[in-house]
């Protein structure tokens, strides 16, 4: 019997994508052995509110050619084509639509979302249609992120998991400051990223775009 399609979902706002996303991804990709990881950059998430985001397209493409090499990884417009805030719950809504009721989704983030995933925008139903795969890394201290998944399993069901990746400490915050301050990026994310940053003057100073 045909198994069920297994799906990773990596949102985020990838401004700009780096190698801490694609280890994270590559990694939970082998532990639930899934057919491919969808990356879908951020339209206009609601908690980046107190920043300005780069351009929806410049983040697009970053992370279609951050991703291009690897065949089991894709990226979406799903959210950029979206009007208004994007929020995970209609993601997931709409991949089910073009995958299919009988599709497994799980949703890729980072550990310390698990604290705030009950108050998400319809958090019970989003809960109830996709896994959650809580990233972590090695020798981070754990208690209030286990807490949180023993709370949340209790009521929803094994529905969210915790991995551990290969520590990197990379940030899109720190490259941003280092870009801004004319530092080195390299080796923190792919060269063709690399470039098109240096291209189109993203994160200097006074960017406006």
């Amino acid at each position: 019997m045909e198994r069920e399609l297994r799906l990773g979902i990596m949102g985020g706002t990838f401004d700009p994508i780096h190698y801490g996303h694609l280890v994270t991804a590559e990694a939970v990709r082998d532990e639930f052995k899934l057919d491919k990881v969808i990356f879908v950059p951020a339209g206009n998430p609601p908690h980046k509110v107190k920043r300005k985001v780069t351009d929806k397209k410049h983040r697009y493409l970053m992370t279609i050619l951050a991703t291009i090499t690897n065949p089991f990884f894709e990226v979406s417009s799903i959210e950029i084509d979206r009007e208004g805030y994007t929020y995970t719950i209609d993601t997931i809504k709409e991949f089910k639509k073009m995958y299919g009721e009988k599709t497994l989704f799980y949703f890729i983030t980072g550990a310390d979302a698990v604290l705030e995933i009950l108050s998400w925008k319809n958090a019970d139903e989003l809960l109830r249609l996709c896994y959650f795969v809580a990233a972590t890394r090695p020798g981070i201290e754990g208690n209030k992120i286990d807490q949180e998944l023993d709370k949340i399993r209790k009521l929803y069901g094994d529905v969210i998991y915790k991995v551990t990746v290969p520590s990197l400490a990379i940030s899109s915050t720190d490259i941003r400051e280092r870009v801004a301050k004319g530092r080195p990026i390299k080796y923190l994310l792919p060269e063709p990223v690399e470039r098109y940053i240096q291209k189109y003057k993203l994160y200097k100073e006074d960017d406006s775009r």
